[in-house]
């Protein structure tokens, strides 16, 4: 038809700045994007924190010569009680480990003990140390090193 006899086109109201915002954005617009960065925000924490405590957990999965965690049997630590009774003065437990740390910590508590120590090891001995005692069999051996009697053999 000529003439025009169809809707006027769409004006959108311009700001003084002469630009003017397209239709679909006011500031319902803004609220829902800071609502997208919210969830992102939410699912990166969580990944943030289960990533930190997970990975100690995890990481001696990754080494090299992966050994399991066994804890210590009944027998076991019935054993190195035997081993401490009717001793006084300090104790001092240095945790678990799978043996291998052995050869260094042999010279470690011989140059830092003094000479009424008794140290006691379970499930792995020291590789030049000559035990004092030993109770139990298998898994459950547990050896026991008097520094007096250690410094007494040794030149």
């Amino acid at each position: 038809m000529e003439g025009g006899g169809g809707e006027p086109p769409e004006v959108h109201e311009e700001s003084k700045s002469g630009c003017g915002l397209p239709a679909g954005l006011g500031t319902s617009g803004l609220k829902k994007s800071s609502w997208g960065l919210l969830l992102p925000g939410i699912v990166g924490g969580t990944l943030v924190a289960v990533y930190a405590v997970a990975t100690p957990f995890l990481t001696p999965a990754l080494r090299k010569i992966c050994l399991p965690f066994v804890p210590a049997t009944a027998k076991q630590i019935e054993n190195v009680v035997k081993m401490l009774h009717c001793r006084r003065g300090s104790l001092v437990d240095i945790g678990s480990g799978d043996g291998r740390v052995m050869p260094h910590l042999e010279e470690k508590l011989e140059l830092e003990l003094k000479d009424d120590a008794r140290v006691i090891a379970c499930r792995f001995p020291f590789p030049r140390w000559t035990p004092d005692r030993v109770t139990g069999e298998g898994a459950d051996t547990v050896w026991a090193y008097d520094l007096s009697t250690l410094r007494g053999r040794r030149p």
